[in-house]
């Protein structure tokens, strides 16, 4: 029998398919969201990039649950469809759209100052809003534009929220990160665009070890107020992130990751499960897995000396003189 004859025989190709299956079901966690009754009626969430990919599905569970969502997005036409869909499918009024440039200080200043006038309480943030494999730009308030869309935007914006989350206590800050935070680096000059390599998600690496470091300080700033703040790795999953790649990667990754990556839906559980699980109530400082389990970050974001350094000069990098 020929090699073509072999891979065209219909027990290879039943076994072939049965394989896929087994493979994409092994994507799946121990903890289903659907399984899950929490309900957030009277409960308001912000969740950022929530106009596709992970963050869609993230406010699409919010919104099943009964909770007011708030969609911070930088595209104010892409929002509006998210907005339309959400609504549609969870037949839930309550989900609006405030557009927000994570990358622009004072964009992230104005979003703010709407929320804190409009919302009476804030009890979930998930910063999820990211960027990968971008050229080297330099955005006006100075900083590299991955840094300040992936982590000086968000981490200004959670410190201005702070204060309404405080009065609304239980609330919870949930961080996306990725394990690509332990092939990171910390060097404070990289937030200027210096001493950066441009090279696929290198620059991507460094700036979720920064959200892993400064979230695990901002939880311990944090304690004994009601907020709990924990990042997470929502695994390798298959989403607009990867946009800015050349072709043959994304074509590659999209090969490989139909049968072995995550979907956004799949890759939302995660950060799911840090926001509404009842496991998690009090939980803080912690850095969970796309499993949905507590593991240990790398040494660096351990590092007690290093994120107190890291957070301070943060907060100076966002101030407004």
């Amino acid at each position: 029998m020929g090699w073509s004859a072999l891979l065209g025989h219909p027990v290879w190709v039943l076994l072939t398919a049965l394989l896929g299956f087994v493979v994409r079901m092994q994507r799946r966690g121990p903890w289903d969201p659907r399984a899950c009754s929490v309900r957030l009626r009277g409960k308001t969430a912000v969740v950022t990039g929530a106009n596709t990919g992970i963050g869609k599905f993230i406010a699409l569970d919010f919104a099943r649950r009964g909770a007011r969502v708030i969609l911070a997005c930088r595209s104010e036409a892409r929002g509006t469809a998210a907005l339309k869909e959400i609504r549609e499918k969870t037949e839930n009024a309550d989900v609006h759209l405030r557009l927000v440039d994570l990358s622009s200080l004072d964009s992230v200043r104005g979003f703010a100052e709407g929320i804190i006038a409009e919302e009476k309480a804030l009890h979930i943030l998930v910063n999820n809003a990211g960027v990968s494999g971008l050229p080297k730009q330099i955005t006006k308030d100075g900083f590299e534009f991955s840094f300040a869309t992936n982590h000086l935007g968000p981490f200004l914006l959670t410190n201005l929220l702070l204060d309404l989350m405080k009065r609304s206590t239980p609330a919870r800050i949930v961080t996306l990160a990725s394990v690509n935070h332990k092939k990171g680096e910390v060097d404070f000059s990289h937030f200027h665009g210096e001493n950066l390599i441009h090279h696929m998600d290198n620059v991507y690496n460094h700036t979720k070890l920064h959200n892993v470091i400064c979230t695990k300080e901002l939880a311990r700033r944090l304690e004994g107020t009601g907020v709990t703040a924990n990042s997470v790795h929502p695994g390798i999953v298959m989403t607009e992130v990867m946009r800015h790649y050349p072709f043959m990667i994304r074509f590659l990754f999209n090969l490989v990751g139909f049968f072995f990556f995550k979907s956004p839906e799949e890759g939302a559980v995660s950060s799911i499960y840090c926001a509404v699980a009842e496991e998690m109530e009090g939980i803080t400082g912690k850095y969970c897995d796309s499993d949905c389990s507590l593991v240990l970050p790398a040494p660096l974001a351990r590092d007690a000396a290093l994120a107190v350094k890291d957070f301070e000069i943060c907060e100076r990098l966002t101030s407004k003189l």
